[in-house]
């Protein structure tokens, strides 16, 4: 029982509803409504491995910085799996990680800035898949992969994914070359190399001409009678998008026969076991092999979650066949994984989603769809400790509203740089105590700085930078280690209801966790409880460990105090 409230003046008559008298503490159990995710480009975080580096003819150093703003540059499982066995992402108290695509990617480079071309674009950042059924070798081999998803389960980490079923890669001048499916002219150094004067929109006109790449039936070849008005028809970026409307059966392109009839067992290292069986033409549609391929990654790994692109892009229906096609995967996968600490696991495959401009409003068609939630473009990025426990309410009222949805909160990711780099403990202050998702952007907890690409027309791609490992900001980091153990051992803060009291204050709590948040408490100055808990009652400050008493509704500390004091009732 939670006797030592038994005195507490709650605001009874709105609280009660809420907070059930004969609470009990327990065990904490994970649910992806309040996971902390930590999201890393994996060939930005650290190389742990540079016999991997250069791969499939690419090349990876243009001589300078802004010229590599899109090249790979060598992080990989390797690197991943030393944070891991460090425990890093158990220290940060992260319940998820979410990885880049590991799919093999476009071995050419793309366009940079699209017209201007100023650098060559490669697929370091998993976005332009080549082929769904092996990963790409710059990452690392299969066996790598099946021990990082094993190490970070067995620290209770999920790992996430990302789906995009939208588009497959661009086809580019090496990849024309290596597999013969439009003429070039060009020798495969030739293509391999940059060249500001070649223009994809002039390349791709012709798409409806080349021999063996994906037909009219797999996608939207330019001249087609497409809507560019409608989102699930257009081509967006100028990628070419999948017809997902399609239910006729089609055959896999020839190229991608031919890619995998000249990789044989000399390729076995990076295939994908439970995608093997998948690399047959079959009665499908595209989006039906699409899927198949993209669900034997749970099926063979046991990946928990995915994170899709674009979601309005592509029909609802496919959606759902998608969780029910990675449900399925994931459900087989435990079945063959008894002695894994993750086939206990219970909760169902995760599937969360870009969608334009979204915030938290709930989006009902897309909960019916499999999704859990919405990445949330709105969340406040400046830090402000005097108005976050406004939107902290509201957040905290919609996952009350909608059960089994729920924000998905971030400061940074690869495509928005948008927080105040100068106000980052703030920032990482209102995004860690945020009911819901907290989405960390590899970097965020470091200090990491803007590459020189931030010069090149498409300055996104110095949000991607190499992870700073020699120039990391301790005190950031502490601060984001502490927020991130607390929010991890005291669930209420994510997934509990809230009563907000002034600007700087509010309680958080649900029927196992009670507590009191004061956001920028000054120094020497008794903090007032608002009532929430009773005289007499013993208190811990969370983030320094001090112990208190409550005397006449507030509580002193005697050693300074952070730029917020998260106070919890002691409980027998």
């Amino acid at each position: 029982m939670l006797n030592r409230f038994a005195g507490l003046m709650l605001m009874a008559a709105a609280l009660s509803p809420f907070l059930s008298k004969a609470a009990t503490p327990e065990a904490r159990q994970f649910t992806p409504d309040g996971a902390t995710v930590y999201f890393v480009i994996t060939d930005r975080f650290l190389n742990g491995d540079s016999l991997n580096d250069v791969n499939y003819g690419r090349i990876v150093d243009y001589g300078s910085e802004r010229l590599n703003a899109a090249t790979f540059h060598g992080g990989d499982f390797a690197g991943l799996q030393r944070k891991a066995d460090e425990g890093y992402f158990k220290e940060l108290g992260v319940d998820m990680v979410w990885m880049t695509d590991v799919y093999e990617q476009i071995h050419g480079w793309m366009s940079g800035s699209g017209a201007v071309n100023d650098f060559p674009h490669y697929g370091y950042h998993g976005y332009y898949p080549l082929d769904y059924t092996q990963i790409d070798k710059n990452y690392g081999t299969v066996a790598e992969f099946r021990r990082l998803v094993d190490t970070l389960h067995s620290q209770g980490i999920r790992v996430m994914l990302g789906a995009n079923i939208n588009d497959p890669g661009y086809p580019v001048l090496l990849d024309a070359v290596q597999y013969g499916f439009a003429p070039t002219s060009l020798t495969a150094e030739e293509a391999a190399r940059h060249r500001r004067d070649w223009s994809y929109d002039q390349w791709f006109a012709n798409a409806d001409k080349w021999n063996s790449w994906y037909d009219g039936q797999w996608v939207r070849l330019p001249g087609g009678n497409w809507d560019e008005t409608d989102k699930r028809q257009m081509t967006l970026y100028g990628m070419p998008d999948y017809r997902d409307e399609v239910n006729d059966s089609v055959a896999i392109p020839e190229f991608l026969h031919r890619k995998w009839a000249a990789e044989r067992s000399d390729n076995d290292a990076w295939v994908n076991p439970s995608a093997r069986r998948l690399r047959h033409d079959r009665n499908a549609a595209p989006l039906d092999y699409v899927i198949d391929w993209i669900a034997s990654w749970v099926e063979e790994f046991g990946i928990d979650g995915f994170r899709c692109d674009i979601v309005e892009y592509s029909a609802l229906p496919r959606w759902r066949q998608l969780s029910d096609a990675c449900n399925l995967a994931l459900q087989r996968w435990r079945a063959n994984h008894p002695a894994d600490p993750a086939a206990d696991w219970t909760e169902p495959f995760y599937l969360t989603g870009d969608f334009d401009n979204a915030e938290v409003d709930y989006k009902p068609d897309y909960a019916s769809a499999g999704f859990s939630s919405m990445v949330n473009c709105r969340f406040p990025k400046r830090g402000d400790l005097n108005s976050i426990v406004y939107t902290w309410q509201a957040y905290a009222d919609s996952i009350a509203a909608h059960p089994g949805w729920h924000p998905f909160n971030y400061l940074n990711n690869s495509y928005h740089r948008d927080a105040d780099s100068l106000n980052m403990a703030d920032c990482m202050t209102t995004l860690l105590l945020s009911p819901g998702v907290a989405q960390i952007f590899y970097g965020d907890e470091t200090g990491r700085g803007l590459s020189d690409a931030q010069h090149n027309v498409d300055s996104a791609q110095a949000f991607r930078s190499d992870m700073n490992w020699h120039s990391v900001d301790s005190a950031m980091l502490a601060h984001t280690r502490r927020l991130g153990q607390i929010r991890r051992d005291n669930p209420g803060i994510a997934t509990g209801r809230q009563l907000t009291f002034d600007n700087n204050a509010c309680l958080r709590f649900n029927n196992h966790d009670l507590i009191f948040i004061q956001l920028n408490p000054t120094a020497g100055q008794a903090i007032n409880l608002h009532g929430t808990i009773a005289d007499n009652s013993p208190v811990t400050e969370l983030y320094t460990g001090q112990t208190g008493i409550v005397t006449n509704g507030r509580v002193s500390f005697s050693a300074p105090l952070s730029n917020v004091a998260l106070i919890k009732a002691a409980v027998d």
